[in-house]
């Protein structure tokens, strides 16, 4: 319980603890920033940490002088594709080796058929909108990984997604985070960032719940 509560209160207070963290570690403070969205985005394990919220109180910062902007951009974008990529390979090798039996409990080959063609077909907005989606963003490149999506074509649209998502949210903390409303009421726009990430995934389960009610 007292880790929860540990948890949500650096989620709540991410400006104080990133302000803390940049005042210890001066420039450091990249390479702990990269390391946090090379692991949200790379490690299925790890889909926890604070994505959005980061991004826009991180360049709430460097609005203020604790980071240059352009290099924060870079290093997380860096962070970001190199996340999915390591995330894209991980799924691709151990994809057929955990469904080592075509007919086995745990791999249908018909349903491998479909995920892969559905990649094919429909991975690129997948990919590019699960950028801002928290969960699916750590989960999309390992599904794309495990379902074989064309690899040049992964790697295209996960640049085109992770350059938007990296450049729209932290500039939008380097142009309005340090506004005085903002700032008394930080608290409320993180959670509303992350309330607004998760209604596409709530509105989809309810959808889900409907049409099985239906069914």
């Amino acid at each position: 319980m007292e880790l929860l509560t540990t948890f949500i209160d650096i989620i709540l207070h991410l400006d104080v603890h990133l302000a803390a963290l940049t005042a210890q570690y001066g420039t450091w403070i990249y390479v702990i920033l990269f390391l946090i969205i090379f692991c949200e985005t790379g490690l299925v394990i790890f889909p926890f940490l604070p994505g959005d919220s980061l991004l826009f109180v991180a360049g709430a910062l460097a609005a203020t002088g604790g980071m240059d902007i352009w290099v924060l951009c870079a290093v997380l974008l860096t962070a970001a594709v190199l996340g999915d990529n390591t995330n894209y390979w991980i799924g691709h090798t151990i994809g057929p080796k955990v469904f080592r039996w075509e007919n086995s409990r745990f791999f249908n080959r018909a349903a491998f058929d479909k995920t892969h063609s559905y990649f094919e077909s429909h991975g690129g907005k997948t990919i590019i909108i699960a950028r801002f989606l928290p969960l699916l963003r750590t989960f999309a490149p390992f599904v794309a990984g495990v379902a074989r999506m064309t690899y040049a074509r992964f790697v295209a649209l996960d640049f085109l997604g992770g350059f938007i998502w990296i450049f729209s949210l932290t500039w939008l903390g380097y142009g309005f985070g340090n506004m005085p409303v903002v700032k008394k009421n930080l608290s409320v726009v993180i959670l509303g960032i992350i309330a607004i990430s998760l209604l596409p995934v709530a509105i989809g389960w309810l959808k889900g719940r409907r049409a099985q009610a239906a069914g």
